[in-house]
């Protein structure tokens, strides 16, 4: 049997000294731990996983208000709903609890920066998020961790793009 999950997050911009840029994520993560193996060369660290904020739909809530309290829990930041960007799709298999196969899927929504700073998050949120930091939005395409997420930032660019007038009501910050 296959269980279905629906969560959904947010792109969040924010234009600094004529950049955007995007709120981004390293959430915890919980690595499988390995037997040391020998090699002839140095260590590579594991890189950090990088990705948008995200989390499942609470009972009652419409998506587009999940993305916007994600987005507040995860970074810190408050922002207004601009458009649903897309949906992403995956299957995985839960490796914890019953280890069902589950279908997911992930509403997106393009965000505008309104207030807050980013990584004043509760001490809770800090279980689940280690950092949160603004990412040039032209580098999301290739440094987000999920394939899927590169796709939802290369939408986003491609919205900026088509609508030229959404760097109008976005405040230009220099901090």
């Amino acid at each position: 049997m296959v269980v279905r999950e629906f969560s959904a997050g947010g792109v969040v911009l924010r234009k600094m000294r004529g950049r955007w840029f995007l709120a981004a994520i390293e959430p915890h993560m919980t690595r499988p731990k390995k037997s040391p193996k020998r090699s002839d060369g140095p260590r590579k660290a594991p890189a950090a996983l990088v990705a948008l904020p995200k989390g499942a739909i609470d009972k009652g809530e419409k998506p587009e208000q999940t993305a916007l309290r994600e987005v507040s829990e995860e970074t810190g930041v408050q922002a207004n709903l601009v458009t649903k960007l897309t949906d992403i799709k995956y299957y995985y298999v839960r490796n914890w609890g019953d280890g069902a196969r589950v279908f997911k899927i992930v509403s997106f929504y393009l965000l505008i920066y309104r207030s807050g700073r980013l990584g004043n998050i509760s001490p809770d949120m800090r279980i689940e998020v280690q950092n949160a930091y603004w990412l040039p939005l032209e580098d999301a395409p290739k440094t987000l961790s999920y394939a899927g997420e590169r796709e939802v930032a290369k939408s986003a660019l491609q919205y900026l793009k088509a609508h030229p007038e959404l760097g109008d009501h976005a405040t230009d910050t220099t901090h």
